[in-house]
């Protein structure tokens, strides 16, 4: 049965204060893996893209060092097998290593035992790269919902503390609108963190990043996020993927008006953007900010 978690100590210390810790993760793939991309660019092809993550990652480092913040990268197997010095430079600079399975591929699309391969491989690489335990997982589009409820125990059977794979919107792709907007057990071991979002008019709306906060002017944002602090009292949970500061990426031929718009839209501005949240709130690993209140 589904459990909300409260918050810890720590975190309703600082909320007393007005200092509460957001966690911040980076959904770490390169832009010819998303998913949105899938039908123009076959699997196949993947070795033959020019890769772009590496630099991408370390201006997201980069950034993240001039402000003192600290962040979880869910990782790609398929990414960190080819790039094993950028984990362990992640991994250096006091950031949370995590899962994003190996192969970019939805949950929803997958068996349980294949699903359950594909968390394995990548929890074992990421594990072997960096030596420490890997506790969280992310799937790819947020693909865990009503349908595939039993990938939670694929997880927890897979020695994963953690997940931040629900999005309770409404998104044609992905999103469970009526899931719990703050973090609950769907199993005993295994913790679900949602993606922030903002009610209103009895709806849930999106406040945690992606494609929304590309597009949406920068206030509406920092609004959300002040506004859970004060209503709330609770942390948020932001995410972003490092292709979204890479503006001068290649261009995919071919592509629907609706995949373009979302993709391209205000990667120009992202980086100025991303700048002002790291000044505007204090962020720190998903694993610091919510694994305690697990405890």
């Amino acid at each position: 049965m589904d459990r909300l978690s409260p918050p810890s100590e720590r975190i309703v210390a600082v909320a007393a204060r007005g200092e509460i810790v957001d966690a911040l993760s980076v959904d770490v793939e390169d832009y010819f893996q998303v998913s949105a991309l899938a039908p123009y660019i076959p699997r196949e092809e993947w070795d033959s893209r020019p890769c772009r993550v590496e630099r991408n990652v370390d201006r997201i480092l980069a950034m993240l060092d001039r402000h003192a913040a600290k962040a979880t990268f869910f990782t790609l197997g398929w990414i960190a097998e080819r790039y094993r010095a950028l984990v362990c430079r992640v991994l250096a600079a006091g950031h949370e290593i995590a899962s994003h399975g190996y192969g970019h591929e939805r949950a929803s699309e997958l068996s349980p035992t294949q699903f359950r391969a594909d968390v394995s491989r990548a929890k074992a690489l990421l594990e072997d790269i960096t030596g420490v335990p890997v506790l969280g997982y992310r799937a790819p589009s947020f693909s865990i919902g009503r349908d595939n409820e039993w990938a939670f125990d694929c997880l927890a059977e897979a020695g994963y503390r953690y997940s931040s794979s629900v999005y309770p919107v409404r998104h044609d792709h992905y999103g469970v609108p009526d899931a719990p907007r703050f973090p609950y057990w769907p199993r005993d071991s295994l913790l679900e963190v949602p993606i922030t979002t903002h009610r209103l008019l009895e709806r849930n709306l999106p406040a945690g990043g992606g494609g929304y906060f590309r597009l949406l002017p920068y206030a509406l944002s920092r609004w959300a996020i002040r506004r859970m602090h004060e209503r709330d009292r609770r942390p948020a949970i932001f995410y972003f993927h490092p292709w979204e500061i890479d503006p001068d990426q290649p261009r995919v031929p071919g592509i629907d008006a609706r995949t373009r718009f979302r993709h391209y839209v205000n990667l120009g501005r992202m980086e100025r953007k991303l700048d002002r949240l790291l000044r505007d709130f204090r962020w720190d690993r998903v694993d610091r900010v919510f694994l305690p209140a697990a405890a």
